[in-house]
């Protein structure tokens, strides 16, 4: 894919990613024609997702976003998350976010987001810097991956979406969590926790919230 095909399918992407709201169910024909003038495998995974969520009554798809996304950690939205968990380390990788947002010149509205919000760096990628947005996604490789999983394991319409940006960066895709754990590298030291804490990568937790 170009440049200009990639900047198509992560501003699509980040669209699919936010709460389905009227807005969102608003947008969503001009989010599939921009799909539409685009050839392959990549934009039809979002045109999938985009019909299973749209086909479900507004309700019913805003109760399963929050499911997803509010009240699991498995499925949390946010990279450095995956790979820092809550402790004080991620404090400072998420200032490191929002240097590069200024470094590349645009103001960046996080609009009471973080900056490692996965929407907001994917609209960063399409619309403001692509490099520098594409580096973070392939720095954050193992946490879209283990996000991936997640979300195909709950059988959840936004593992398509997952999919296809995993599937948009180099090299392919891991298949087990230990393989995409692997890619984030040794598990870092972290202020307050031992650094093999299960709680620095929420997939570790296994029967938890």
């Amino acid at each position: 894919m170009r440049r200009h095909e990639h900047a198509v399918l992560y501003a699509a992407a980040a669209r699919l990613l936010e709460y389905p709201d009227e807005r969102w169910r608003d947008g969503l024909g001009l989010v599939l024609a921009a799909l539409a003038e685009q050839r392959g495998p990549l934009p039809r995974l979002l045109e999938s997702a985009a019909a299973r969520i749209a086909d479900d009554d507004a309700e019913a798809a805003r109760r399963c976003y929050v499911e997803t996304f509010d009240m699991s950690r498995r499925h949390a939205l946010y990279l450095s998350y995956w790979t820092d968990g809550d402790t004080r380390r991620r404090g400072e990788v998420l200032g490191t976010f929002k240097r590069r947002y200024r470094d590349s010149g645009w103001l960046v509205d996080l609009d009471g987001e973080l900056p490692d919000y996965l929407p907001l760096v994917l609209e960063f990628t399409a619309r403001a810097d692509y490099r520098s947005g594409r580096a973070l996604l392939a720095e954050y490789r193992a946490s879209l991956e283990l996000l991936r999983m997640a979300l195909a394991d709950a059988r959840s319409p936004y593992a398509s979406v997952l999919e296809a940006v995993c599937r948009s960066l180099p090299g392919a895709s891991p298949t087990s969590r230990a393989e995409a754990m692997a890619l984030a590298g040794p598990p870092r030291e972290a202020v307050g926790l031992d650094p093999y804490d299960p709680r620095l990568l929420p997939m570790a937790q296994e029967g938890n919230l």
